[in-house]
């Protein structure tokens, strides 16, 4: 199974962005989707989380910004992050809980990086 990520770049603050991550391979079902990043010299901090049946979470610093959704049936989850802030740059990192042929596991995807200017 991999976590593919893109849809990072370089923006000003107060633009849009929006980042998907593809699952592939031998894949039963997704569980628990979401979306980590982590700035330099900081620890990753979970960012929003997506349950299979479409309950959220969110990080304080994003909610009212920020919106996490997904498509079942592409194995995909997508996170629109709009009004964006110069603290939100970061690496952003994809996370999904997948039964497939090697069993119930947690994988993660390569980064996508967001960089917010002011």
């Amino acid at each position: 199974v991999q976590l593919q990520a893109s849809g990072g770049g370089l923006v000003q603050a107060g633009r849009s962005l929006r980042l998907s991550c593809v699952a592939s391979g031998s894949i039963f079902s997704i569980n628990d989707m979401g979306w980590y990043r982590q700035a330099p010299g900081k620890q990753r901090e979970l960012v929003a989380s997506i349950r299979r049946d479409g309950g959220t979470n969110y990080v304080d610093s994003v909610k009212g910004r920020f919106t996490i959704t997904r498509d079942n049936a592409k194995n995909t989850v997508y996170l629109q992050m709009n009004s964006l802030k110069p603290e939100d740059t970061a690496t952003y990192y994809c996370n999904a809980d997948v039964a497939g042929r090697d069993g119930y596991r947690n994988y993660w995807g390569q980064g996508t990086q967001v960089t917010v200017s002011s």
